[in-house]
């Protein structure tokens, strides 16, 4: 047994920062960032939480879905970015929403959404009958603003799903490869009296080039094995959702593969790199879309610290 989408939301901050903005205290321009990854503004917290923007996504499911959170059995959030450590973001979710049932957090950075989507096909079948899934960011309280490599790129943003028991998930891969020297975000160093090391600033920091090169090997791997693994061709798949990291990965991507443009879906422009929110944001924008077609087959592919990987095939 393995499961069916029934409901999508989403939820984005009110405040939009566009590249001009940014340009106004760091060494950018939009030109420069647009040139190098496709942004041209993104949405970033002033006063929401990753919790408020989480529940918003979390209640658009639900009426999409049309049930009730209390028919909910379990509630599995992705997230590298919550307001708390404990608790988890997905227990904050719960009790906002008025859910009655396990919550907990997965971390796999920006692949955490598809991790959390294969972790609910596990209690699928071990009989859950409805399970939401939610990947929420609040990226812009990890970034180091004096840093235009990575400060240019990152946006906030909350996605969730709605799953129901089903036949409609098809095929999935998971990979790790552990490496923190690509891309990592230390953890604050605390004030322990008896620590002696040193550690560097919490805040994001990625080679650039090394994650590029991983992220478009991975994405290409993982899409090629899920839809074999689903007993389907490339021709078959109808829309491929990617993570939303750099418009250049997927557009490179996509032309190895040879998936047309226009099936090889992309918000980046607007959003940034939402992390592990990015893929059900973008999911939620397809199934409001109108675009959808019963049958259509759909491909999801993510990357990110780790090194992590993951990509899964679902029937609309």
């Amino acid at each position: 047994m393995s499961f069916r989408i029934i409901g999508t939301g989403s939820s984005l901050p009110s405040r939009v920062v566009t590249n001009d903005d940014l340009s106004t205290f760091l060494d950018t321009s939009d030109e420069w960032i647009s040139q190098r990854v496709g942004i041209s503004e993104r949405r970033i917290c002033t006063t929401e939480s990753v919790a408020q923007l989480a529940h918003k996504a979390a209640k658009a499911a639900l009426e999409m879905g049309g049930i009730t959170p209390l028919e909910l059995d379990m509630i599995i959030c992705a997230t590298i970015s919550a307001d708390y450590l404990a608790p988890s973001l997905a227990c904050t979710v719960q009790q906002s929403i008025g859910a009655n049932c396990p919550a907990m957090d997965i971390n796999a950075a920006c692949s955490g959404f598809i991790y959390a989507l294969d972790t609910a096909a596990g209690f699928f079948a071990r009989g859950f009958k409805k399970i939401m899934v939610l990947g929420a960011e609040r990226l812009s309280k990890l970034i180091d603003w004096n840093d235009r490599s990575t400060a240019v790129i990152f946006g906030d943003g909350a996605g969730a799903m709605v799953l129901e028991a089903g036949d409609a998930y098809l095929s999935s891969k998971l990979q790790a490869k552990g490496n923190s020297d690509v891309l990592s975000i230390p953890q604050p160093i605390g004030h322990s009296v008896y620590y002696e090391n040193e550690m560097p600033q919490p805040y994001i920091f990625m080679n650039g080039q090394e994650t590029y090169k991983f992220a478009v090997n991975a994405m290409c791997a993982d899409i090629i094995d899920v839809v074999k693994l689903a007993g389907l061709e490339l021709d078959d798949i109808s829309w491929v959702i990617p993570h939303q990291a750099n418009a250049r990965i997927i557009d490179t991507s996509a032309k190895r593969l040879g998936i047309a443009p226009e099936r090889c879906l992309k918000n980046i422009d607007r959003t940034g790199n939402t992390s592990a929110a990015s893929i059900p944001i973008l999911c939620d924008e397809l199934f409001r879309s109108g675009k959808l077609n019963d049958g259509d087959y759909i491909a999801m592919s993510s990357f990110g610290a780790g090194l992590t990987s993951a990509a899964c095939v679902v029937r609309y």
